[in-house]
């Protein structure tokens, strides 16, 4: 129960960004435990802590499951604990081979623990299709270690706190003595990591820009009545747009065009079909035949010379339960009243949005959260991103964390990558992030309206982009799966 607390009160510092430094007094209370217990003791530990994080960081979908998907209280809390719980077992595993593998010097274990923390972290990332909400890293979004982020990344931040947190509490172990000096070295290289802080991007013009925020609730966004004066608005806060790029949410509109019908389809079309002026429109598109995508339609003259006559972005990254139902859930998905459904996914390395000088480069909602996925479209810097655009709906969690988290989420991104972010959500948070991960302009969640602001395009490749463009995770796979390794080794040394 004690470490389900520790797990939940570590979840805070992805929510209080300024409480950074609390993950270092979690992980290393975890870290001190763990080195006095048994294996088994051990993967309990991990179970409990990773259970607290992960259901006090992610509690919102309840609301997602019960309040608008239809499913029974009861069940819907089950579902959010064995979810947390399930993701916990890669933190499970990671203890207990600490436990097993360690040799009792700080120097030694601390990489070690710092090691299996990030393969469990890599682990709940990627694996069945990835789920990396409430990483560890984007709790240093505001500390000293965010100045790594364009260097290594954001899981490799959270190998850096394991690290750091860990050195000192293991030696502690050994004494009190012991642990001043490793203590010291730990504050030291909290306290120079901002001396990392580079651009490594050069500014590639500016752009006026108007997001859209469309506040409608989640129960009433499909509901026939409450459509037509939906639609009214949004095509009147589209035309009436001070930038010459406006940009709507996630299922701004939430028809297919053929649903809309021609004369309405147009409506939302043809303004954008002078020079100077371009929409970015999220909505579904595709049929029963070729598969439904989440998309998003980009509107400008240049676009309407193309053979369906826009620019198409269609999701690749799929929501499990939401947009694709895994194997063998198809009853769990029956259970609940969600009115979109199983997509297709769209390429893996889409084209940008050609725009004003700029290339805009659409992400949908959760697809921010995987930032090797966002790295593969600098693979030709000449066609690289100037400015990522996301389009989001955090309405099916209510108003909750989940808007913060998603927030500080888009802000790693524009660390890592060191592009500008724009937000057009339904109900939260709407808002421009600069290149080094500012928020220079906010909406606020909640409230139906439009955002004036300027963008900057920025040109040129981070170290994280470029390694992790050419090699995915994989630097950081090797690096957590040679320190066992190499523990396994050191421990057989005579």
């Amino acid at each position: 129960m004690a470490a389900a607390a520790l797990g939940a009160l570590f979840s805070l510092s992805c929510v209080i960004t300024q409480a950074w430094w609390l993950q270092f007094a979690c992980i290393g209370l975890l870290a001190w435990r763990v080195a006095g217990v048994t294996t088994a003791q051990a993967a309990l530990l991990g179970l409990a802590f990773g259970t607290g994080w992960l259901g006090a960081g992610t509690w919102w979908l309840f609301i997602s499951l019960h309040r608008y998907g239809g499913l029974a209280a009861p069940l819907a809390a089950v579902a959010v604990v064995a979810l947390a719980l399930a993701l916990s077992a890669y933190l499970a595993l990671a203890l207990a081979l600490f436990a097993r593998l360690r040799r009792g010097a700080a120097w030694l274990d601390a990489p070690l623990f710092a090691g299996l923390w990030l393969a469990a972290e890599l682990a709940r990332g990627v694996l069945f299709t990835g789920f990396p909400w409430v990483a560890t890293g984007y709790g240093q979004i505001d500390g000293p270690l965010a100045a790594l982020a364009p260097w290594i990344g954001v899981y490799g931040i959270g190998f850096v706190v394991a690290m750091l947190a860990a050195l000192p509490a293991l030696a502690l172990r050994t004494g009190p003595r012991r642990a001043a000096l490793p203590a010291a070295i730990a504050v030291a290289l909290v306290a120079v990591a901002p001396l990392a802080a580079h651009d490594f991007s050069a500014p590639a013009g500016r752009l006026a820009v108007t997001l859209v925020q469309t506040n409608v609730a989640q129960d009433q966004k499909f509901a026939p009545e409450r459509l037509p004066e939906a639609l009214a608005w949004l095509e009147a806060a589209l035309r009436g747009a001070r930038g010459p790029l406006v940009i709507a949410p996630e299922t701004a509109i939430p028809l297919l065009p053929d649903q809309l019908g021609a004369e309405a389809w147009s409506r939302f079309t043809e303004p954008w079909r002078i020079e100077g002026r371009a929409a970015l429109i999220g909505l579904p598109l595709g049929s029963y035949e070729a598969g439904y995508t989440n998309s998003v339609a980009g509107l400008s003259a240049q676009t309407a010379m193309l053979p369906n006559g826009f620019y198409r972005y269609d999701k690749q990254h799929l929501v499990p339960f939401g947009e694709l139902i895994p194997p063998g859930f198809r009853w769990f998905v029956d259970m609940m009243n969600i009115p979109l459904g199983d997509f297709a996914r769209g390429p893996r390395v889409p084209a940008s949005f050609a725009f004003a000088g700029q290339r805009i480069a659409p992400n949908i909602c959760f697809e921010d959260l995987f930032g090797e996925e966002l790295a593969l479209r600098f693979a030709d810097e000449a066609q690289a991103p100037t400015v990522f655009a996301n389009v989001s709906n955090i309405g099916w969690f209510g108003d909750t964390i989940a808007i913060t988290q998603h927030l500080h989420i888009s802000r790693m991104r524009t660390l890592e990558l060191q592009r500008p972010m724009l937000r057009a959500t339904n109900t939260g948070a709407t808002a421009v992030i600069d290149h080094r991960g500012e928020v220079t302009a906010r909406l606020d969640s909640f409230t139906r309206g439009t955002l004036d602001a300027v963008v900057e395009g920025r040109s040129g490749l981070t170290p994280f982009a470029r390694w992790a463009t050419a090699f995915g995770l994989a630097p950081l796979w090797l690096l957590c799966l040679a320190l066992p390794l190499l523990a396994g080794r050191w421990r057989r040394a005579p």
